[in-house]
């Protein structure tokens, strides 16, 4: 399954091993679709039609489709529903101001996207809701939990709560997902096949660059990370951290571990995308969450 648009220029490496081919949206969700937040378009994925929604809330630098191999797996595990946008500024969303990154502006970013998938579902009572973040999404998922703004959030998820590296402008496609399997941004193929191309637009010169400058977003991390695990901690809903290393528990969240106030996994042998690297240990560490709380079934 190749982008027909990038097919002309991309020639398919010998062996499916060594596919670095980009793959889309269709081979991993069931719909993609544009919401309109006042003039702003939000891009969006969507998975499942019954279960708990799982709120996917993406890196700085990445798209909605880092999930993507993560989706295919939970939904395989248990009945659940998947909604990933695009953020602000990332992937296929454009907004009338995209270099404002916010904390304030992007919890209404991300509260308005629910509301318009899901405020007038028609549902008796709301579905149960997990939000899940990575990196930047992780300090954003514990700031829209902490508004207690989306009704019946179930559980709280955050995965590897630190920030990457840059690259340089990249003459192809093929070329921007080798680097992402080499370099180890990405440990799976299938994930930078579908993760990747989104991370990245073309340039006048015909080369490749980086769809956002992470370095733009500077001025924002203070917000999204400063006073994290003590609003983390006082979040209601059933927490769980996963973390890629042992050393990146900082000293609140290791007092609280020990007093019981939130499950910590660490996955060994994974990288900072976390959910990229190892989709399937990731999937049956979500899955026996939820089901231990009780707000999903396992598929038989």
């Amino acid at each position: 399954a190749s982008c027909t648009s990038f097919s002309s220029a991309l020639h398919r490496t010998h062996g499916r091993s060594r596919d670095v081919t980009p793959l889309t949206w269709k081979d991993f969700f069931d719909e993609n679709r544009v919401v309109d937040i006042d003039g702003d378009k939000f891009n969006v994925y969507l998975k499942g039609n019954a279960g708990p929604v799982f709120y996917f809330l993406h890196g700085g630098g990445y798209s909605g489709l880092t999930w993507s191999c993560l989706a295919n797996e939970l939904c395989s595990r248990i009945i659940c529903r998947v909604l990933a946008p695009d953020l602000r500024g990332h992937g296929q969303t454009h907004t009338n101001d995209e270099g404002d990154l916010s904390t304030e502006r992007q919890v209404k970013d991300i509260l308005g996207i629910y509301k318009a998938v899901y405020g007038d579902s028609g549902d008796e009572e709301p579905p149960f809701v997990c939000v899940v973040g990575h990196s930047m999404g992780g300090a954003l998922a514990v700031h829209v939990v902490a508004t207690n703004e989306i009704p019946n959030v179930v559980g709280l998820v955050v995965i590897d709560v630190v920030e990457g590296s840059a690259m340089d402008a990249l003459s192809g496609m093929e070329k921007a997902i080798s680097w992402c399997l080499q370099s180890g941004a990405t440990r799976n193929r299938e994930a930078a096949r579908i993760s990747m191309p989104s991370q990245i637009k073309k340039t006048e010169d015909g080369k490749y660059t980086w769809r956002i400058d992470l370095t733009t977003t500077e001025p924002y991390w203070v917000g999204w990370f400063q006073g994290l695990s003590a609003k983390f901690l006082s979040c209601l809903p059933p927490k769980l951290l996963v973390l890629a290393g042992v050393d990146r528990l900082d000293k609140d969240l290791t007092i609280a571990q020990m007093q019981g106030k939130f499950q910590n996994t660490i996955l060994p042998k994974v990288g900072h995308a976390v959910h990229e690297d190892s989709p399937d240990r990731l999937a049956d560490e979500l899955a026996r969450f939820a089901t231990r709380h009780r707000f999903a079934e396992a598929l038989p």
